[in-house]
């Protein structure tokens, strides 16, 4: 038999590394982060002091056009301590080794923050108990009372 002709090898579509995909519908532009590569803190040997393997990425959240207004609002009181006056949230990943795996973690963790504060909060409904629930504390409150009262010393002896 023949030799089969080899597959042409499939590209990455050039949009795939341009967005960090959040939830189906919601997308940032790579364009909207700011990486910057430092040196991390911790055990790592003589490398520790020659590489910048630790990443720093900054996120602005007040002025990123892809965010709608409700998560965006959830998204800074999600972000806490993490969140400049300026409103631009910085996410440090110093976690790995190499530089790579920081840059994918830090994604990650933004990702999973967005992702978080897509979720809006359900709202407490209001509910009044039942006048048979009342009834029902009550009586157990009167009954706690009557065990209580029996306790101590018997009235006639000293």
């Amino acid at each position: 038999m023949g030799q089969r002709a080899p597959l042409p090898r499939r590209r990455r579509v050039a949009y795939d590394r341009a967005m960090v995909r959040i939830t189906a519908t919601l997308e940032i532009p790579e364009a909207e982060l700011e990486e910057q590569f430092i040196r991390a803190s911790g055990p790592g040997g003589q490398n520790v002091n020659k590489l910048s393997s630790a990443v720093e990425l900054r996120f602005d959240v007040r002025g990123s056009p892809s965010l709608p207004e409700p998560v965006r609002a959830r998204l800074m009181r999600l972000a806490g301590q993490r969140l400049t006056k300026d409103g631009v949230l910085i996410i440090r990943a110093e976690r790995f080794r190499t530089q790579e795996r920081n840059r994918a973690d830090a994604r990650e963790r933004l990702a999973e923050l967005v992702k978080r504060a897509t979720i809006a909060p359900k709202f407490r409904v209001k509910t009044r108990p039942s006048k048979g629930a009342k009834q029902r504390r009550v009586d157990s409150k009167v009954k706690r009372g009557r065990v209580k009262q029996t306790r101590g010393r018997p009235v006639g002896q000293e």
